[in-house]
Formats: C-alpha cells, sequence, structure tokens
C-alpha cells in the first residue's frame, strides 16, 4: 500500500501529540485530582482529552497552548462525568462555572491565572503517588505513569517485567490510594521530611536502575535516567527551598554526565577508573555542580548532598590519578554517620583502599561478608576480588569473581566479572 502524504502528516502529528503528553500530562492530572479528589479518575478524563487530540489535532493543528487545550478538554469530560452520576449540584457548578470562565479567557491569561494553582497541584500529585502507603513497586510505577507520562507498555520495557504485572501495580496503588482515602495535599509540615524521603526515594530508584540496570542485556538504560532526571528538576522547581532534593538533582547531573563513557561501542561496560574523561559531557557536570552550589545554599548535606559532593569530587578530576580520595572516604564517612548502610560502608572502603592501599580496603569488606542485606549483593564478591587482585591473591579473586558473576542478573556484567576471574586465573599460572 502507498503511504500518502496524509499519512505522513498524520504521522508526524501523532508523535508531537505523544511528545506534548509526555510533557503536559502530569499537570493535566493533576489539574483534575485536586477537583475530583481520585487519581485514578483523574488519569482516566486526562486519557479521554489525548484520545479527542488524537482525534482533532491531526485536522485542526496542534493549537498554541497544547497543556490549556487538553486541561479544558478534560474538564469538559469531567463534567459530564458528573452529570452522568448525578453528584453534587455545587460540584457540577463549581466546574462549569470554572470551564465557562476558561473558554472566555485567552491563552495567555490561563497560563497566568492558572500557572501557581497548576504548581501546588503538580506538588500534591507527586506525594501522593509517592505515598508510603504505597509499596515500593507501586510507587515507582505510578510515578512513571502519572507524572513521568509513561506508557504502561513503556514502563514494562524499561523494568524488564510483564505488562500486565505493571498494570496490576497501577490498578492496585490506585485502589489502594482510593480505599485508604489519601487526602490530596501537601503534606503537613511534621510530615513532610518523611513523605519527601519517599519521593526522593521513588526518582533515586528510577535513575539507578537505568544508571546500573539490575538484569537483562544492557548494562544502562540511559530513558530510565531521564526520566529521572525529568522528575527530579521538575520537584526542584516545585520545592526550591529543599536542600536534598537540588542534591538528587546535583548527583543525577553529575552520573548522567558518564554515560558517553561507561559503555564500548557494542555495549560492554567500562568501569569508572578506565573511562575517557574527555567524553564526560561538560554542560551536564555544570548543572549537578551548579545544583550542588543550591543545595549547600538552601539547607544542611543530607544523605543526597553527600552523595553529589562525592561524585562532584571524580567529575572535577580530570584524569583518574588526580581524584581526591582522602576526601571521599572521609564524605562516605559523614553518609555512613547520618545514613548508615553497609552499601555505603563498602563505598568508603572502596575510597579508603584508593587513599591508603588494598590492604586497609580488604579489611573492612572482611566485616562486612557476613552482613546478611549483603548476602547476594553481587558487587561484595566483586570489591573483595579487585582488592585480592590487587595484594596480588589471584587465585582467591578469582572465585570472588566467579561468585560475584553468579549473583547478577545483568548479562553485560556478568561477562565482566567472568573475564576479570579468567584475567585473575592466567595471573596464577
Amino acid at each position: 500500500m502507498a503511504v500518502t502524504l496524509t499519512d505522513i502528516h498524520h504521522a508526524t502529528i501523532h508523535r508531537a501529540i505523544e511528545a506534548v503528553w509526555r510533557i503536559e500530562s502530569a499537570r493535566v492530572i493533576a489539574s483534575l485530582a485536586r477537583m475530583v479528589r481520585d487519581v485514578g479518575l483523574a488519569e482516566e478524563l486526562a486519557q479521554d482529552a489525548l484520545v479527542a487530540a488524537l482525534e482533532k489535532w491531526p485536522e485542526s493543528g496542534i493549537p498554541d497552548n497544547p497543556g490549556a487545550w487538553l486541561t479544558a478538554a478534560a474538564k469538559h469530560r469531567a463534567l459530564d462525568h458528573f452529570r452522568r452520576n448525578k453528584l453534587l449540584e455545587r460540584k457540577h457548578q463549581e466546574l462549569g462555572r470554572e470551564l465557562k470562565s476558561q473558554q472566555e479567557a485567552a491563552v495567555a491569561n490561563f497560563e497566568i491565572a492558572e500557572n501557581s494553582e497548576i504548581e501546588d497541584d503538580l506538588l500534591r500529585l507527586v506525594f501522593i503517588s509517592c505515598h508510603p502507603v504505597l509499596s515500593t513497586e507501586a510507587r515507582v510505577a505510578l510515578t512513571l505513569r502519572l507524572l513521568g507520562g509513561l506508557t504502561t507498555t513503556e514502563i514494562a520495557r524499561a523494568f524488564l517485567t510483564p505488562e500486565p504485572t505493571i498494570a496490576q501495580r497501577i490498578v492496585r496503588a490506585k485502589r489502594t490510594l482510593s480505599d485508604a482515602k489519601v487526602p490530596f495535599e501537601v503534606p503537613a509540615p511534621k510530615e513532610r521530611a518523611v513523605r519527601l524521603s519517599s519521593v526522593l526515594e521513588v526518582i533515586y530508584l528510577i535513575f539507578n536502575e537505568g544508571y546500573s540496570a539490575t538484569s537483562g542485556d544492557d548494562w544502562m538504560r540511559p530513558d530510565l535516567c531521564n526520566d529521572a532526571l525529568r522528575l527530579g528538576r521538575m520537584l526542584a522547581e516545585l520545592a526550591p527551598s529543599e536542600s536534598e532534593v537540588h542534591g538528587l538533582v546535583a548527583l543525577m547531573e553529575i552520573q548522567s554526565s558518564r554515560f558517553s563513557a561507561r559503555t564500548t561501542s557494542s555495549g560492554e561496560p567500562i568501569l569508572l577508573l578506565q573511562q575517557n574523561r574527555a567524553l564526560w559531557d561538560q554542560l551536564l557536570i555544570r548543572r549537578g555542580l551548579a545544583a550542588l552550589d543550591r543545595a549547600r545554599q538552601v539547607g544542611p548535606a543530607g544523605q543526597y548532598v553527600l552523595q553529589a559532593s562525592i561524585a562532584a569530587c571524580h567529575a572535577r578530576a580530570h584524569i583518574a590519578d588526580e581524584t581526591d580520595w582522602t576526601l571521599i572516604a572521609e564524605l562516605y564517612a559523614q553518609l555512613a554517620a547520618i545514613a548508615p548502610s553497609p552499601i555505603v560502608q563498602l563505598n568508603r572502603a572502596v575510597a579508603i583502599s584508593m587513599a591508603e592501599g588494598p590492604a586497609a580496603g580488604l579489611a573492612i569488606v572482611d566485616q562486612l561478608v557476613e552482613e546478611p542485606s549483603l548476602r547476594n549483593y553481587h558487587l561484595l564478591p566483586s570489591v573483595r576480588g579487585d582488592f585480592l587482585a590487587k595484594l596480588g591473591r589471584f587465585a582467591e579473586a578469582s572465585e570472588e569473581f566467579v561468585r560475584a558473576a553468579s549473583m547478577t542478573a545483568n548479562a553485560r556484567e556478568r561477562e565482566l566479572l567472568l573475564e576479570r576471574a579468567r584475567k585473575a586465573e592466567q595471573q596464577t599460572v
């Protein structure tokens, strides 16, 4: 079948609509959720507006303010919903007045009048998507769906999870929020720190899964990192006085700067000290350092600010030998004091080994071998194998690399570890 100019035009418009939706969907859903007080219903109404756009925009063209168009269309559907279900007349009239006002206002006026309210709505949606009443997996899926604008298929593909599983998580998450009658509001000051921590954890988990994929054939999934970074930047705009928000953004900006240097052209991993730092994205590094400065200006250093400070030490070193490992070890000690974790201690061991020698690092790692939470953590034997190899204990090192390879579900990382095991084995001959 021949492809016509009309087909090409419609395909181009559809791609543009997808891009608009990715940018505007969170604001549309947030605005609706404030009115209908139901995140699930808000998303359904927003999806209806998207369908209307897909039907009308190929013929009429994309409006000057597509977000305003989608919001107005979704609110029309909300009004129809309330009519059909004979809900409170007050809500009916309230929505009707708001729609009439929007129709009469120019698009520019819409932006000015609604901007601060929409930003408030977005912040509410952030907190409800990451509510502690939900499981971690549900928070991640719902956040990517409502705030990231990803489809269920895209989320499933990103996490190498069956699509029905992701769909079920999202449906259950919405039902849980509804059953728990979670209010659509920004938490009170006394709850805010805990709730914000939950939000940051979700964004960080999304970024980390993209940065070092836990399973699959690829070591990185940059699209997930970009989604997390977009969410982090949005949150920084919504909560500019929160130092940890800026700290997390700084960390993600700096880590993202290394993408081009982290793998070979065929996808094999390149470890940090072997990377060509000329390939690091200097714009992202500058953005990260600026975000780190903002974090330090608005509040004390929390765990994300400290992690960003560690990343900044690497970013400032033009070659690996210039890295200030003593400062990094000190920063990890500070991190361990406020957020104690065996993984933090493992990373501190690496920094100490670089500053004081592999024997000093091995002494710390040997204390972590029996730690229950690290029993299936592949980086523990990987780090231990590295220290043993540097100490000339190649047979032991090879065994540790093989053990680490058996623990990871990522194919690229497994290949890297087995190659390191082979090289250590060759040194024993």
